[in-house]
């Protein structure tokens, strides 16, 4: 299917730092073209066929951005401004576009992979009941982990208020007795502190390694984006 639209509102949509404004200034100025010749910014462009360049530089279409973070702790997964700042503004400016908004949560203490995207068709495949999209988390305890823990996870444990959890996978950390790393199949609230909590133990330190079958970049620092590539998409959905 085509995707036809204004040159203005393509370059805008395409390119972080050029507003609508701009895109029609440097349109005027003649530093845009369209297949090898200048362009009037409220010219129709099919963004999949059409050769666009600015200042010389190709720009290729992408309907959706995918971005990894390596959340820190200290930031909300929201789109908005509240007490605290919001893992947009980690969203480096090359990568940033309207529209975005982070995949799923993590709690404003725990680390780790959130995915930032603005396609909402995805999120909605990864975060419904239905797709069981796997995720999993190292987890660092105050004390040491009850014998019969991986046992009782993996039976479907009950928390709280008779809330019944999927089946989960607890792999315990070498030579560490108070370190594990844990696969969900859900993403209930603050599940994994309640689920230790309800063994009598404490989470002292949450981080996130991995969705589906996609894991976090391990050379990717606290803070910091990177952008994962069209073809890898899929990863995010896979159940290991």
């Amino acid at each position: 299917m085509s995707k036809i639209m204004r040159l203005d509102r393509f370059i805008a949509g395409q390119i972080s730092d050029i507003s609508r404004s701009a895109a029609k200034q440097y349109c005027r100025q003649g530093r845009v073209l369209v297949n090898g010749k200048k362009a009037a910014f409220d010219q129709k462009i099919d963004a999949e066929i059409d050769e666009i360049s600015v200042d010389g530089e190709k720009v290729r279409y992408k309907e959706h951005i995918y971005i990894m973070l390596n959340k820190p702790q200290g930031y909300v997964c929201s789109t908005r401004n509240g007490n605290s700042p919001t893992v947009l503004e980690l969203v480096p400016k090359r990568l940033y576009r309207c529209g975005l908004f982070p995949a799923g949560r993590l709690d404003k203490d725990t680390e780790g992979f959130v995915l930032i995207t603005d396609d909402g068709e995805l999120s909605h495949k990864m975060l419904s009941p239905k797709s069981h999209v796997d995720k999993r988390y190292y987890v660092e305890l105050k004390d040491d982990i009850r014998e019969d823990t991986a046992d009782i996870f993996a039976s479907g444990m009950t928390i709280d208020n008779n809330e019944v959890c999927l089946p989960a996978k607890l792999e315990r950390v070498k030579d560490n007795d108070k370190a594990c790393f844990l696969t969900l199949h859900e993403g209930k609230f603050h599940q994994v502190k309640r689920m230790f909590s309800q063994l009598g133990n404490e989470v002292v330190y949450l981080k996130r390694v991995s969705i589906g079958s996609m894991e976090l970049d391990r050379d990717l620092p606290l803070g910091e984006c990177l952008e994962i590539l069209h073809k890898d998409i899929q990863k995010l959905l896979d159940k290991t």
